[in-house]
């Protein structure tokens, strides 16, 4: 490589070299490299080139690639006999030539000094790389900074890694950007290099598929801004986007902006799962990591390793079915059948998220690679499922961007690929239009309590900009779209039409609360016609309120929201009258036969029926419908429910209403469709057993949950909002008062309501439970002991019994 004598004139090989029709890209960066090592070795030749000195690159130079403007970063290394005047008959020569240069003239000894105390020095040297003189020289150098980074890395890469945070705080998330710092925001170059600095630790190494081609796109694009511009700029500027687009090749700055996006993805997500790698072996080194211990209660009904721990030393606590927490991450337990659960990529997603945890990548990958897409349309518990990841909000976006990063996005949501990585050209807009869409569910999820229906404002949030993309106006397009999709998702008709106005309609609300004259009656007519009852309004206003704050803070303020919650207050009025209670349906003749047998024998009359989803003849049991019968008495509805806790039975829907098939007395037929937690579901003679002895007082329920759940280890979890309780208008019922809870679901959350109901001395009547994702949002009507609505005080007093419950 190395030349006794200078090439004639560099800068004009140079010029050359970078104006000819030659490749570009890595070759191009690579030719560059090449034509400076000569340049640089003749000078040292010309200089004398002594014995004990050595010419090495380093930094990027190092890595063999230069960019049309980059600094040649160069290190004279020598063993301690330096003649003075050498540095200078080698540096002047190359400012005349005006490169950029960043030098330094060490011994080796020096320059492991230096490294020690400046971690970016010895970033810089782990790229060291021969030019001229003694090759024994640098090839000690490498050895000793190789040596040093690897004995010094339990304490390097925590600075490394805080070094990335701050340069993400300063210069924001490449992905996202309308003019982005290709080298130091978060996804840039700068992290492709500390990953490679955190495999040369041989601790860690990051996912490597996709991730040398991300770095090259990015590098390919910082040369075409530099050619563009003249300058050495890491700024991709708007006004230079179109220039750099026509020199790559690529169709305009929109697809131009979108390649970037997508590579800095797939960098930033392997800094993330590297980051989780580097902290369980730290962990692991100082004694912190998570050792297994005997499970501290037993998990009743539990199957296929779902309460295993693994073999070796680390813990796995269970999540969901098929899904167990292990150092911090979910992962498959050992027992999960990925190819026959097309629903495991969302009930991973969606116990992680909810856990305040993240997928492990190498679930996520086999996922990706066993699991068989979803049918069409999906099962019930896929929705709840996503609707569950969803609600979890802040939690959720890690675990979405794991799906996303595997492709399992765009398989559960075709229609996403349109809109995955697009950017959005308006300065109100922070994020690109997919990662809005994940923000706005975030801060729905923020704001379920405000509505009856979570699950069609969660999926509502994440959709309604899915017509982006598509030609003419995005609201009318996401309207079509978001039929197809929620007809895929297995919504039925009703539930459909309310996600197609919530989508078509998006942004009705706030433009006509701000352009309009809020005390013309055609003000509110115009919202009136779009939203035709209390339940679609109450979703309006709230998707309205988080599309706005997702968008970013110039796009809601107090005024923007005085005035849509002003307008919206005047449709409420307007739909007041339009409150429409639950329609009771007639009983079957299955639930009439229960219901005289309990009236005759005096004692509970149950059924179970189990319930299997999907077309294999094997699938498993997905849930169970309860229907269970009791003569009339006090605390029915909490006792039933602590039973079915206690089975780790998770109460997906529930209704209560009252009989009186024989003319002997009333019976209370309650129904119940439910799902094991995870594991297996219970017997049918066990739980009829122990429903019994609940009923007869021979099992406390309310101890043995107490119990359990004293015993059971603390969960991280997410926060989540506070729970509403509150008495419905008079309208609601004329025979009764209607109490209305809404809170994230937990185990024996109905128990609790039930007991404190029980407590404060008033009979259920009819009860409407629905379990929305992990939001609960139930109903109960309630009487005195004679029978008639409660008066006001005592109304509210029942509600803070309740509320205080809940805790």
């Amino acid at each position: 490589m190395t030349t006794e004598t200078s090439p004639p004139d560099y800068g004009a090989a140079r010029a050359a070299l970078l104006a000819g029709p030659g490749p570009a890209g890595r070759p191009r960066r690579a030719a560059l490299a090449r034509l400076t090592d000569d340049w640089l070795a003749g000078l040292l030749a010309a200089a004398g080139g002594p014995p004990g000195v050595a010419l090495v690159a380093v930094g990027g130079y190092g890595r063999g690639e230069l960019s049309p403007r980059s600094d040649l970063d160069v290190l004279l290394l020598h063993d301690g006999r330096l003649d003075p005047d050498l540095p200078e008959r080698i540096w002047y020569p190359v400012w005349d030539a005006g490169a950029a240069l960043d030098h330094s003239v060490r011994t080796v000894a020096e320059a492991r000094s230096v490294a020690a105390a400046d971690l970016k020095a010895q970033l810089g040297l782990l790229d060291a790389r021969h030019l001229a003189g003694d090759q024994a020289l640098t090839a000690a150098l490498r050895s000793a900074v190789l040596t040093d980074w690897r004995a010094s890395a339990p304490a390097r890469l925590p600075e490394l890694r805080d070094l990335g945070r701050e340069r993400a705080e300063r210069h924001g998330e490449l992905s996202f950007l309308l003019e982005p710092d290709l080298k130091e925001a978060r996804g840039g170059l700068r992290d492709a290099v500390a990953l490679n600095a955190v495999a040369a630790t041989w601790l860690a190494d990051a996912p490597r598929d996709g991730l040398d081609a991300a770095a090259l796109r990015l590098a390919d694009v910082r040369d075409a801004l530099h050619l563009a511009t003249g300058r050495a700029t890491e700024r991709l500027g708007l006004q230079d986007q179109d220039q750099v687009a026509e020199r790559l090749g690529v169709l305009d700055a929109d697809t131009l902006l979108r390649k970037v996006y997508e590579a800095a993805r797939t960098i930033a997500y392997a800094s993330d799962v590297t980051w989780r790698a580097v902290d369980r072996v730290l962990a692991a080194r100082s004694g912190r990591g998570r050792r297994a211990a005997r499970p501290a209660f037993p998990f009743t009904g539990a199957g296929r390793g779902a309460g295993a721990v693994a073999r070796g030393t680390v813990a796995r606590r269970p999540l969901a079915e098929g899904v167990v927490e292990q150092d911090g991450e979910a992962v498959l337990a050992q027992g999960a059948r990925p190819a026959a659960d097309p629903v495991l990529p969302l009930r991973a997603a969606a116990a992680a998220a909810q856990n305040g945890l993240t997928v492990s990548y190498a679930t996520v990958r086999r996922l990706a690679a066993e699991c068989r897409p979803l049918p069409v349309p999906w099962p019930d518990e896929a929705r709840e499922q996503l609707v569950t990841l969803l609600g979890a909000g802040e939690a959720a976006v890690p675990v979405w961007e794991a799906l996303e990063a595997e492709g399992l996005v765009t398989r559960l949501l075709p229609d996403w690929e349109r809109v995955r990585c697009r950017p959005q050209r308006n300065a109100v807009h922070r994020w690109t239009v997919d990662r809005h869409l994940v923000e706005t569910a975030v801060r729905a999820a923020a704001m379920t309590r405000r509505v009856a229906r979570p699950d069609l404002l969660l999926v509502a949030a994440l959709l309604h900009d899915i017509g982006k993309g598509w030609p003419g106006d995005h609201s009318e397009a996401g309207e079509v779209i978001v039929r197809d999709i929620a007809a895929r998702m297995g919504f039925g008709p009703e539930d459909t039409e309310t996600l197609a106005v919530l989508v078509r309609h998006h942004l009705t609300l706030v433009d006509t609360a701000t352009r309009r004259d809020p005390d013309d009656p055609a003000t509110v007519e115009a919202i009136t016609k779009v939203v035709g009852t209390a339940a679609q309004l109450e979703l309006l206003h709230v998707l309205t309120e988080a599309d706005a704050l997702a968008t970013g803070p110039a796009a809601w303020s107090g005024w923007r929201a005085s005035l849509v919650d002003g307008l919206a207050a005047r449709v409420a009025a307007r739909l007041a009258g339009a409150y429409a209670a639950p329609v009771e349906a007639a009983p079957t003749a299955g639930q009439e036969r229960l219901a005289v047998e309990a009236a005759r024998t005096g004692g509970p009359a149950l059924s179970l029926l189990a319930q299997s989803e999907g077309a294999d003849p094997g699938a498993e049991p997905m849930g169970v419908e309860l229907t269970l019968a009791v003569p009339d008495r006090p605390g029915l509805l909490g006792t039933v429910a602590g039973v079915l806790a206690l089975h780790r039975l998770a109460v997906r829907s529930a209704g209560l209403r009252e009989l009186d098939p024989i003319g002997a007395g009333p019976v209370l037929l309650l129904s119940w469709r439910v799902a094991a937690e995870f594991g297996e579901l219970p017997e049918a003679a066990r739980l009829r057993a122990d429903l019994r002895r609940a009923l007869d007082g021979s099992l406390d329920v309310a101890r043995r949950l107490a119990e359990r759940d004293a015993a059971a280890p603390r969960r991280r979890g997410i926060p989540t909002p506070p729970p509403v309780v509150a008495v419905a208008p008079a309208v609601a019922s004329a025979t009764a008062t209607v109490l209305e809870v809404r809170a994230h679901d937990a185990p024996g959350l109905l128990h609790r309501i039930g007991r404190a109901l029980d407590g404060a001395g008033v009979r259920v009547r009819t009860a409407h439970v629905s379990t929305l994702g992990a939001e609960a949002v139930d109903s109960f009507y309630l009487t005195d002991g004679a029978g008639r609505p409660l008066a006001a005080g005592r109304a509210g007093e029942v509600a803070a019994a309740v509320r205080a419950a809940l805790g």
